[in-house]
């Protein structure tokens, strides 16, 4: 049962990436690096000026707090007023689990380890009292951390922002 409540938790996750991806390929924005090797599509991304608008999922930004690899859902090109680009990471949690409780390691990470600013991209109900909440007070000291939206939200700033 676990492992069928897993399996369908990350599907609902990819279902919430997608739902991104649609958003920024609405407003102009083409996928590069997808048959790159995780480890060398930032350098690519960053590097595709013929592209003026463009993301790669998946990509190797660097080690986190733990000396871990890091690897974010997308990063993304070619914002006015943001010459490092935008970070945007998706969250999804339907039932008790572990999603926000790793909140403050994700925090952390953005504040320290990140290349660019982040937007924290959360769906689903099962967030614990007070989880989303706590990572969004984090916009307040974190000046890396943008904002943390719902899917709507996200979707009202893309139209503002991309």
């Amino acid at each position: 049962m676990t492992k069928v409540r897993g399996m369908r938790a990350q599907k609902a996750g990819e279902i919430l990436e997608n739902h991104v991806e649609t958003t920024l390929r609405a407003y102009g924005f083409f996928q590069v690096c997808s048959q790159v090797p995780k480890k060398q599509k930032r350098e690519l991304l960053l590097n595709s000026i013929l592209l003026p608008k463009r993301y790669a999922k998946q990509v190797f930004i660097g080690s986190g707090i733990y000396q871990t690899d890091i690897y974010v859902d997308f990063y993304i090109v070619g914002l006015n007023g943001m010459p490092s680009g935008l970070i945007i990471e998706c969250k999804w949690q339907e039932s008790g689990g572990s999603v926000d409780e790793k909140f403050p390691y994700l925090n952390l990470n953005i504040q320290y380890s990140y290349p660019a600013p982040a937007i924290v991209v959360i769906g689903g109900d099962g967030m614990r009292n007070g989880a989303i909440e706590w990572l969004r007070e984090r916009e307040r000291d974190n000046h890396n951390l943008l904002a943390v939206q719902s899917l709507e939200r996200f979707i009202a700033w893309s139209g503002r922002y991309l």
